[in-house]
């Protein structure tokens, strides 16, 4: 059985289990005993202690998932997704923002514009991507793009992983709030499908700033909200030390996203999250892709449109009697 590595403190039964396997394995390696009967009872007790804590998981811990060091990243499905990837730089206004990344690639065949933001994976990288915070001129990159592949009449694909937008002084001098609202329009009656996928981190408006699509997914260990967690509990507590019971409160989740119907689907995970098998994760969203653009492709532009506007317009519409 393929261990799972284990880093939160919520994993602990996992981990301590594992270890008995392991020194179960030893003694029999050093004693020549057969201990067969002993792994086997142990690596059933592993199996459904993974399935009953990873199946539920509370609104802190899937927050603590989409963090994972070792959580893949756009560029990451990108290399495991795409046959080719032409990347495209610059809003041709003040400059190339390394947090967003975006141009032409092909998958399975199909020409495609991918978007999406990049954290990095070290202190060095992360600091090189601005840990995934755009600035105006990234979100302006993104249109930039997107306009570019309505132009040749290529579908949008896009990953969603931040903290949300940079909050800096210079970035609200730049217009980040109208860079954000401006893709909101923009992408609402685009002429060519989107689909979108909440990879990790789905923060504020800087999720949603290359978050409207035909079709909007969530990884099953995501989280996507107009506040982090940390945030609301400093707002409301005057203090991160409520930060789990922020998270509850917030709904968050993507079985809370796709219950209040903010979302179209759910897409799972291997056992352990994303970063245990970014492989079969990767082809996933690939299947998952391939089968919207077979879909999305046939239907008429206009009514595509329409029926993109009409879904965000739903939400959050409560009708009293």
């Amino acid at each position: 059985m393929e261990q799972i590595k284990t880093s939160f403190d919520f994993e602990k039964p996992i981990a301590e289990l594992e270890q008995q396997i392991e020194k179960v394995k030893q003694v029999a390696d050093k004693t020549k005993v057969d201990m067969s009967a002993t792994l086997t009872e142990l690596e059933e007790k592993l199996s459904v202690t993974q399935q009953t804590l990873y199946s539920n998981l509370t609104g802190w811990q899937k927050v603590q998932m989409s963090r994972h060091a070792e959580r893949p990243q756009t560029l990451d499905y990108i290399s495991m997704i795409c046959d080719d990837f032409i990347e495209m730089h610059g809003d041709r206004t003040v400059k190339d923002d390394k947090a967003i990344i975006g141009g032409f690639a092909t998958i399975a065949g199909e020409t495609v514009m991918i978007i999406g933001h990049q954290k990095g994976k070290n202190t060095k990288e992360r600091q090189y991507r601005n840990f995934g915070m755009a600035n105006p001129e990234g979100y302006r990159k993104a249109l930039r793009l997107m306009r570019l592949a309505e132009k040749f009449n290529k579908p949008v694909i896009s990953f969603i992983d931040t903290m949300g937008a940079y909050p800096g002084l210079e970035a609200e001098e730049r217009g980040q709030g109208e860079a954000i609202a401006r893709n909101l329009l923009e992408m609402s009656v685009l002429k060519v499908p989107i689909i979108c996928f909440v990879v990790g981190e789905g923060a504020s408006g800087g999720a949603l700033g290359i978050g409207i699509g035909d079709k909007v997914y969530m990884l099953e260990h995501t989280w996507y909200s107009v506040i982090s967690p940390e945030s609301c509990s400093s707002i409301l507590w005057r203090s991160w030390d409520y930060k789990e019971r922020a998270a509850e409160c917030l709904k968050l989740t993507s079985d809370d996203m796709f219950k209040n119907k903010l979302i179209d689907g759910i897409i799972k995970e291997p056992l352990g999250g994303a970063h245990q098998n970014p492989e079969l994760m990767a082809q996933t969203i690939k299947t998952q892709i391939l089968a919207d653009l077979k879909v999305l492709k046939k239907e008429k532009t206009e009514k595509m449109i329409a029926a993109r506007i009409d879904k965000f317009c739903a939400m959050g519409v409560v009708n009293e009697n």
